[in-house]
């Protein structure tokens, strides 16, 4: 592990007003008790948060389980390892023994909690704004190839092209209750798939909205392996 943090601050594009900060963000706890999963839970947060507002101002009119989807997508350990490699952040990680033997600086699980650390350490020394402009800067290229039409099709479509191209039965939907009065109801409606163990179920002020609620439910459940 090398202590020069000159290159990776230039690849980050920050440098640490107290440097320390980092030496612990790159420190595994096979290293010892001074290391950095207290920074690894503070900046899986910040990350969480900066690219979930990114893809809310991106996508408008997605709905909650594409925004989520999305962002999982982005945020995930693999990911997360992918931009820490591309960073060289193994070459400045500080291993227990046994870690550098085994080839831990390559790990994709420990760089992506030392890049999540990182982001971790920059909140602390330089501010939200700070993390944010790293976490963006760092994404730009990953939030650019976010292909908008297709996510951005409303859920029955995604769902119904999903299970086409899979060369399954397609869902069916049914109104299970309606509420209010003819100029404010409230539709409750629930979509079957058959590869789904129960249906799902949305609830809106129209009955299509219902609808795209469940289909999005439903397309979240299948696609989540």
């Amino acid at each position: 592990m090398s202590d020069d943090f000159g290159r990776l601050a230039e690849r980050l594009g920050y440098r640490f007003n107290d440097p320390e900060r980092l030496r612990v963000a790159l420190t595994h706890c096979s290293f010892g008790a001074a290391n950095n999963e207290r920074l690894e839970f503070l900046g899986d947060g910040a990350v969480n948060f900066v690219i979930a507002s990114a893809l809310f101002q991106r996508f408008p009119e997605a709905p909650e389980g594409t925004l989520s989807r999305l962002r999982a997508s982005l945020v995930k350990g693999e990911t997360l390892a992918e931009i820490a490699a591309g960073l060289k952040l193994g070459d400045y990680l500080r291993l227990g023994s046994g870690e550098l033997k085994s080839g831990g600086f390559r790990r994709a699980s420990i760089l992506a909690d030392a890049m999540e650390a990182v982001f971790g350490a920059v909140y602390l020394d330089g501010g939200f704004e700070a993390v944010r402009g790293l976490i963006l800067a760092l994404y730009e290229e990953r939030l650019g190839r976010v292909n908008a039409e297709r996510e951005l099709k409303d859920p029955k479509t995604r769902l119904q092209e999903w299970l086409q191209g899979r060369r399954l039965e397609l869902p069916r939907y049914e109104v299970i209750d309606v509420i209010g009065a003819a100029h404010d109801q409230t539709f409750h409606v629930r979509c079957l798939v058959n590869e789904l163990p129960a249906p799902t179920e949305g609830k809106a002020n129209s009955r299509r909205r219902a609808e795209q609620k469940a289909a999005d439910k439903a397309l979240a459940q299948l696609t989540a392996s």
